[in-house]
């Protein structure tokens, strides 16, 4: 299946019905009065986040979506049938934007949450509900209240504990492939990551996932290479594992780059914690490692990991490191007890 972050879709919620002006006629019944029935009200256009979903590729091939109108009113004091609602189904984790694709209208975070985006229009009042003492027989009838029509984005971002960073080829993607059952493409040119791959792994009995999205290079914010846009899936890590190649000349200014893309990008991404890993170091004598990582620390003013994706040194170090910065409620335990283990299908 495609994946598939960001979709722009048009909706309209219904009309509401006419009134009717109609007035009750029956044998023997001389001054039988206004009997029309009000129309019924049009339908609501909704979103609903929902499990089971994590592209927005049904988008792709269905863009409008319109809510049923509702009916008219009719005599016999009738009133018209309500249309029905129509229901946006979307990932967890989808944020829904107004046209000028800024502005917020909804967040999606949770299974189950809902928000009401289009409210469908009032259904008219017939001639009855003008009676009177004083007009007996009114001849008016209201008209329905017409639906509204929009155009909305939809823009997921993935949900995740950790999110991997780093320019092209340092690793993320075989990072991820050692450490968890995820299979994302590894080659040994740039930009193999054409979209963010979601991994579970576990660490000392806990269970966290761990998003690989693109790499970033400089200028990314300019729109350079593949861009910036698949920053919005690590907003919502608790924490950053940014990937630095060992094998680079310069490996602080990789690091700087980076950093920098993140400034650029803005919505305090940049303050998010960081964990700085020294990757490759199977490529590097003992010298050099110990070199690079005193230049990388120099540049960070923090304490630098050493890992190697490929022979798996260092690795439980670095899924420790990530476990301690991740919020305790996100961590998904594996070794409580039957009893105490939440019920699972």
């Amino acid at each position: 299946m495609k994946f598939l972050d960001l979709a722009r879709v048009h909706i309209r919620s219904g009309s509401g019905g006419n009134g009717c002006a109609s007035f009750r006629r029956e044998k023997y019944i001389e001054f039988g009065g206004p009997d029309g029935g009000d129309g019924g009200r049009g339908g609501d256009v909704w979103a609903e986040a929902v499990d089971g979903l994590n592209t927005l590729i049904d988008f792709r091939y269905q863009q409008h979506f319109f809510a049923q109108n509702g009916r008219p009113g009719q005599g016999r004091q009738k009133t018209g049938a309500s249309g029905d609602d129509i229901v946006l189904r979307v990932p967890v984790g989808t944020e829904i934007l107004d046209e000028d694709e800024e502005t917020v209208i909804a967040d999606l975070t949770e299974v189950g949450q809902r928000v009401l985006l289009a409210r469908g229009g009032n259904g008219g009042f017939g001639n009855l509900h003008f009676k009177t003492a004083t007009n007996q027989a009114p001849r008016r009838a209201n008209s329905g209240q017409p639906g509204v029509e929009r155009t909305i984005w939809l823009r997921l971002k993935v949900i995740a504990d950790a999110g991997l960073l780093g320019l092209p080829n340092a690793g993320k993607s075989t990072f991820l492939a050692a450490t968890s059952n995820a299979r994302p493409k590894i080659a040994d040119y740039p930009f193999t990551t054409l979209h963010p791959n979601l991994g579970v792994v576990g660490i000392d009995g806990v269970e966290f996932v761990i998003a690989d999205i693109p790499g970033l290079i400089e200028g990314a914010h300019e729109g350079h290479g593949l861009g910036d846009r698949f920053l919005g899936h690590v907003e919502r890590c608790a924490v950053l594992l940014h990937l630095v190649d060992a094998t680079s000349d310069d490996v602080a200014g990789d690091c700087r780059t980076i950093i920098h893309e993140l400034e650029a990008y803005g919505g305090h991404l940049a303050d998010k914690p960081r964990v700085t890993v020294l990757n490759k170091i199977d490529a590097l004598d003992e010298d050099e490692r110990h070199e690079k990582r005193a230049e990388l620390e120099a540049e960070t003013g923090q304490r630098v990991l050493m890992m190697s994706g490929v022979s798996r040194e260092g690795v439980a170090e670095v899924l420790r490191a990530l476990r301690a910065e991740i919020d305790e409620d996100r961590l998904r335990h594996g070794d409580m007890d039957e009893e105490d283990a939440p019920w699972r299908p």
